[in-house]
């Protein structure tokens, strides 16, 4: 298996140099060559997401200096629990908040993590990545004890809500948290231009934590194939999934599964404010915009950078996708109705997800779905806790994070100011 990149004039490399490299040196997006297929048979006597995760991947690492870790590296990564709950007799709710940081950002940074690890080159490296809320915390989480990686993560200044700053703050010696004065596209901007930089990348040995980074879709991809043939399996039918999304890896994820011939039918991209992606399901054309603050702070994007593996997905892997937009006041009724009707307690990001399902005619929303729930509502309960009337105690894991001690370096928006703090 060979990855390409998104721009096509990069060299065919494998998994694991796509995993170090992060971005194309033409400044795309690693995609696979051509997707494996599968069939639901392929996952018959596994029975953990590890071992779903590994046969999934086998085809993708063929011949890859990683391959023979590649069952080492599921079982350490994906070692929590992926429940899924029923709301009503046609929608359940895939949680994918039972990590060590509460987010389903957990899933690829502690895949990465590992995958960098078994590699372990001589030089240590240097792993960027910017964030909106959850994936530094995920990465900071997952990198803290690496021997052979550090980690520097930048996020925008008063965009984040305040447990987000202190998970994204409070890590050990080997991670670094600038806080940005700007917004997630700015931060956004930083990573790629030190990466278009050839001799700031050599020198640092750059690799990239983001979703731009393949190591981060593969484990995703590994949650809606354990659901979707479980579903198929009990069900005979395909499983339909509404997705918050920001910067469409999440998103990516499923749609790469679908691509890989899992049984897995309509997908909903859930956004909010940030109408980026909505506009380009309306015209076909993509118009970046500036990011909006909203309630649902991870989403806040206003130019996905996995569009580009979007855009390079054959136009019939696409069919069957739509997005929808969502506004505060939407988020703030559905978590508050949604708790009265169904005693569910949504982060605004699931929030989207359920409102979105919400607005599907009758007739498709007699189809099963599923909601993907992101984040612990913890993380957000300074919006949560008013609109339902009670407190929200953390996990057990997010206490522990509240417990450590926080420290930051806040720089100006330019490469410069990076710069002197690698």
């Amino acid at each position: 298996m060979k990855f390409v990149s998104t721009r096509g004039s990069a060299p065919k490399i494998p998994a694991s140099a796509a995993i170090s490299a992060g971005i194309a040196p033409d400044g795309g997006l690693y995609v696979p060559k051509t997707f494996p297929q599968f069939v639901v048979d392929d996952f018959d006597g596994l029975s953990s997401l590890a071992q779903f995760a590994n046969r999934l991947f086998i085809p993708f690492f063929e011949g890859d200096k990683l391959a023979g870790s590649l069952a080492q590296i599921c079982d350490s990564s994906l070692d929590f629990a992926v429940p899924v709950q029923s709301v009503t007799h046609d929608l359940d709710v895939l949680e994918l908040f039972h990590g060590p940081t509460a987010a389903f950002k957990d899933f690829g940074a502690r895949f990465l993590a590992q995958c960098i690890d078994h590699m372990a080159s001589e030089k240590q490296q240097t792993i960027l990545v910017a964030t909106s809320g959850d994936t530094g915390g995920a990465v900071g989480c997952a990198f803290e004890k690496s021997k052979h990686a550090r980690v520097v993560i930048l996020y925008p200044k008063g965009r984040v809500s305040p447990f987000q700053q202190h998970q994204l703050t409070c890590w050990g010696n080997n991670v670094k948290a600038l806080e940005i004065h700007g917004d997630f596209d700015d931060c956004q901007i930083l990573v790629k231009q030190a990466f278009a930089d050839e001799d700031l990348t050599c020198q640092h040995h750059l690799g990239s934590a983001n979703s731009i980074n393949v190591a981060r879709l593969l484990p995703q991809m590994s949650y809606y194939a354990f659901t979707a043939i479980r579903h198929f399996k009990k069900t005979g039918q395909l499983a339909n999934y509404v997705i918050p999304t920001g910067n469409m890896g999440n998103g990516m994820a499923c749609l790469w599964a679908r691509a890989c011939g899992l049984p897995i039918g309509r997908v909903v991209f859930a956004i909010n404010a940030n109408r980026t992606l909505f506009d380009f399901f309306v015209t076909g054309k993509l118009t970046p915009q500036p990011s909006v603050s909203t309630l649902a702070n991870a989403m806040d994007v206003g130019n996905p950078s996995n569009f580009e593996r979007y855009a390079n997905l054959n136009p019939l892997t696409a069919e069957n996708t739509q997005c929808l937009m969502i506004s505060d006041q939407q988020i703030k009724h559905r978590i508050s109705d949604d708790f009265v009707s169904y005693d569910q307690t949504w982060c605004p990001h699931t929030a989207c997800a359920a409102e979105s399902w919400r607005q599907l005619s009758a007739d498709d929303r007699r189809k099963h779905w599923y909601l993907v729930a992101t984040a612990h509502p913890y993380k957000f309960r300074e919006v949560v806790e008013p609109l339902i009337g009670e407190t929200i105690a953390p996990p057990p894991a997010m206490q522990s994070i509240l417990d450590r001690t926080t420290h930051k370096t806040t720089i100006r928006a330019n490469l410069g100011a990076l710069i002197a703090q690698l």
